[in-house]
């Protein structure tokens, strides 16, 4: 049997020698689009971060197939939030999609032909090939969110961790981003998302990873997103939120 994508064991995590995340233990499947829920401050970005190496470890350890991160660094592709991107930075649309190129190339290598002609591929997968001389500052939010994932593409990984590609996004750039892991996991990429918004979540994701500073809960979506569950993720927030939420279905379905 072959190692799982992506697994936790013991992680835990602290920010001035107070947990943020504490004794994670979960292995990613294979070829899935699983969905990381919980309240602000539960540590779903922290979870992400942990695992590409940016924080460090309290205890524990995480494996891509079996192996640390460095062993396979290029089967893995990270989108960080937007925010935490110098979108000021004077760069152009084309050459930001390019850098997911870098990890194939040699330390002296420069992009080629192959690449260029990758990055113009997945430009036009997000529908962002007509703006690849602009610069990324004069893009809209939707726009930016875009072509990190067009990065995320052109680096043609077999995981894929994802901070709220959803985040700020107009209605068709979320339809877009949608379809666009739709055809990955297609494909056989396994994707891994912080997500905030419950109404969407059920939708969009094969497995849910329920989270809040401790997992949980994880499984297939079917079986794990119920109001027993969620309630001991989101504590007294839960009954807002699902009703909320199944409100706002209702009324697009007409369905009670």
């Amino acid at each position: 049997m072959s190692a799982p994508p992506l697994e936790f064991h013991d992680l835990t995590v602290s920010y001035n020698q107070k947990p943020v995340l504490w004794n994670i233990d979960v292995a990613i499947p294979e070829g899935v689009i699983v969905g990381i829920i919980g309240p602000n401050g539960a540590g779903k970005s922290t979870l992400l971060k942990a695992a590409m190496g940016l924080l460090r470890l309290s205890s524990g350890w995480v494996r891509f197939w079996g192996e640390p991160l460095e062993a396979r660094r290029r089967s893995v592709g990270f989108v960080p939030q937007r925010e935490e991107v110098d979108w000021d930075f004077p760069i152009t649309v084309e050459d930001l999609v390019l850098m997911g190129r870098y990890g194939h190339l040699g330390l002296l290598r420069r992009p080629g032909r192959e690449d260029r002609r990758i990055a113009e591929a997945a430009l036009e997968q997000v529908g962002m090939a007509a703006f690849r001389k602009r610069q990324i500052a004069n893009l809209s939010g939707g726009q930016q969110q875009r072509i990190f994932l067009a990065r995320a593409l052109a680096q043609d990984s077999r995981l894929y961790l994802m901070d709220e590609p959803f985040a700020g996004v107009d209605a068709t750039t979320e339809k877009t981003i949608v379809a666009i892991l739709e055809s990955m996991r297609s494909a056989g990429r396994t994707m891994l998302v912080v997500h905030h918004d419950l109404q969407t979540a059920r939708e969009y994701f094969d497995y849910l990873l329920l989270l809040n500073r401790r997992l949980v809960a994880f499984g297939p979506t079917d079986k794990v997103y119920g109001e027993d569950l969620l309630g001991k993720t989101y504590g007294g927030h839960l009954t807002v939120l699902s009703r909320a939420a199944e409100a706002i279905r209702a009324s697009k379905t007409g369905k009670p």
